[in-house]
């Protein structure tokens, strides 16, 4: 009976301290729902004009409302879209009626786009929500000749078109003409959502069960050998 103490009690607090790591993950998953919830419902709530002053934290998501024209040359982020295949983000400089320049991200466009002429600058009106995005790292290449980048990261991009570090996703919009009539829509809006913030914590939680599971057969085995030698 002594020799299988040890073993019973390696086995009780391994599968309890993994328990513990599983059930933790549960309560994480449980908080970042209710994050992710919050988001999603910041994110399509009735937008608002875009604030003078905008902070990063306090203002990522809101959602707003602007007009104004299309201004300068483009820069053409490449993405693969689920669902659109290789392309393009368009993002260009946008000078709303109130005379401010604002970065906007129209969404995706084909691979072929930077090869047509430029588009008239047409009015938009734009519902979209504000965002701060930081996807470069010291992997990320440098924007090629053509102009072609290969993340966003706002304060470069501001840099480079020349408007207030503030980036613009557009959700939907309106293309007017000359004329003041809609236009059939250019671009593919790659509307923001909280599917692309990760949150794991349920494969987690399923892992540190399945490690529980494990170490119990383990500790059960070990306790079976133990005993046949003893016979």
């Amino acid at each position: 009976m002594r020799k299988i103490v040890f073993p019973i009690l390696l086995g009780v607090i391994g599968c309890a301290i993994l328990l513990g790591l599983g059930n933790w993950q549960l309560q994480r998953l449980a908080w970042k729902t209710e994050i992710l919830t919050a988001i999603d419902a910041r994110i399509t709530a009735k937008p608002t004009a875009v604030p003078l002053t905008s902070d990063p934290d306090a203002d990522q998501y809101l959602p707003v409302e602007l007009t104004g024209t299309l201004t300068g040359a483009p820069i053409f982020i490449l993405v693969t879209p689920k669902g659109l295949g290789p392309g393009y983000r368009y993002i260009q400089a946008f000078e709303t009626e109130a005379g401010r320049r604002v970065m906007l991200d129209l969404g995706w466009v084909s691979l072929d786009w930077p090869a047509k002429p430029e588009q008239a600058q047409d009015h938009l009106n734009i519902i979209g929500n504000l965002h701060w995005p930081d996807e470069k790292d010291s992997w990320t290449p440098e924007p090629d000749p053509k102009g072609i980048w290969f993340a966003r990261h706002v304060p470069d991009m501001a840099a480079h078109l020349r408007t207030e570090p503030i980036l613009v996703v557009a959700r939907d919009y309106t293309h007017m003409n000359a004329d003041n009539r809609p236009q059939t829509p250019l671009f593919q809006p790659l509307p923001l959502d909280s599917r692309a913030i990760k949150n794991d914590h349920l494969n987690y939680a399923i892992t540190w069960f399945s490690l529980a599971f494990v170490w119990l057969v383990m500790t059960a085995y070990w306790i079976v050998r133990i005993r046949q030698r003893d016979r």
